[in-house]
């Protein structure tokens, strides 16, 4: 099974795609590093203030993946103070 999260951030204030950067890369590391997921910028490449991520993860047990991404979902909007989450959406494959 594959599940994935896609989290819409709200970046405030942020004022140039390297500012941008700037706040996403750490935020991507360290999904990767305490969860153990794949991380990428999706969408909004372009736009200052917002930004589109998606985490995937690949295991064998629906139950455990679900739990997984409502965690990282859970992280996020509680310990990233650069911005805010204005949507998630799970999908398992």
């Amino acid at each position: 099974m594959l599940a994935t999260l896609t989290l819409h951030l709200r970046l405030p204030l942020c004022a140039s795609l390297k500012e941008k950067r700037g706040r996403i890369k750490p935020l991507m590391s360290r999904l990767h590093r305490e969860f153990n997921l794949s991380v990428a910028e999706m969408d909004k490449h372009d736009t200052w203030d917002e930004a589109i991520l998606v985490c995937a993860m690949a295991g064998n047990d629906h139950g455990f993946l679900e739990s997984a991404m409502q965690n990282v979902a859970k992280w996020v909007e509680a310990n990233w103070p650069d911005g805010d989450v204005w949507d998630t959406k799970f999908e398992f494959v």
